[in-house]
């Protein structure tokens, strides 16, 4: 008879079952939907903004037409700076005829209208109304104290603005794992990138490419980490329900190059002993 899997086993999907485990000498994590949930949904707040955007200029196009086009180059731009979403739709409103504002403006707006959800929820976890652990992919406390506890060096590297990234941090009282390796956008974008600061990872430590380890729920810190030789763990999280591996994710992390692929952190241990750490 075929054994059965556990519900755990079979929410560590391996998809390169000849990655090099245990070699690992420092990790990268993103942050928003690989640790912190208080920035969960956003996207239900930036595509609504560009459609209406868009839909300023007079194109003839309806507005699910516009809402299919504008999910497919945000979410393809999912884990770069905002910014660069917000240049995207510069280039879609000249692209239909309008005169598009400065991409700052448009990033200055989307931020104040997810303020609106993002700052209710630091209020509440400040509070005690809600607790660090609900605000994060469940385990993700877990998973970074044990990491730590092996000496490995943590980095985090956020496609969010560095000022608010620190913030939620501190609010989640995950800060002291990374300490001062914590990066996110910066008004001059062309300061920071995810490819940036593993290459700085790299330097600082004195790693082989093999010898780096990322998690992530975003295209662009997979495909970064793959790209030096690194092992990616692709974190398919439901940021909504908390449980579960979110379908949609999954395949974009699989096409990504993701090796492995989690929905969160309760399969702590399995996890650790996949990636040879146990």
């Amino acid at each position: 008879l075929q054994a059965r899997m556990s519900p755990i086993q079979q929410s560590i999907e391996i998809l390169r079952p000849d990655f090099q485990r245990g070699q690992f000498k420092a990790v990268l994590f993103d942050f928003d939907g690989t640790l912190s949930l208080i920035r969960r949904n956003w996207q239900a707040t930036m595509i609504p903004m560009m459609v209406d955007v868009l839909a300023e200029t007079g194109t003839s196009e309806s507005r699910d037409t516009l809402h299919e086009k504008v999910e497919e180059f945000v979410m393809r731009l999912n884990g770069r700076q905002t910014i660069y979403q917000m240049m995207q739709l510069a280039d879609e409103v000249k692209a239909r005829g309008g005169a598009p504002r400065e991409a700052l403006d448009y990033k200055h707006q989307y931020h104040e209208l997810l303020w609106q959800q993002v700052g209710a929820r630091i209020e509440a976890v400040k509070s005690g109304a809600m607790s660090t652990e609900q605000a994060s992919v469940p385990g993700a406390h877990g998973l970074l104290t044990a990491l730590q506890q092996r000496g490995l060096p943590l980095f985090l590297a956020s496609g969010t603005d560095l000022n608010y990234v620190q913030d939620e941090l501190r609010t989640l009282q995950m800060q002291e794992f990374f300490g001062p390796r914590v990066y996110g956008a910066l008004d001059r974008h062309q300061d920071f990138s995810k490819a940036m600061i593993i290459q700085q990872m790299i330097r600082e430590i004195g790693l082989a490419g093999h010898e780096v380890l990322g998690f992530g729920d975003g295209f662009v810190e997979i495909e970064e980490i793959r790209r030096v030789g690194g092992l990616a763990v692709g974190v398919a999280s439901e940021e909504e329900s908390r449980e579960g591996v979110n379908e949609w994710k999954r395949q974009r992390l699989i096409r990504a190059g993701a090796d492995v692929i989690i929905g969160d952190y309760r399969c702590l241990d399995e996890l650790l002993d996949v990636l040879g750490i146990g």
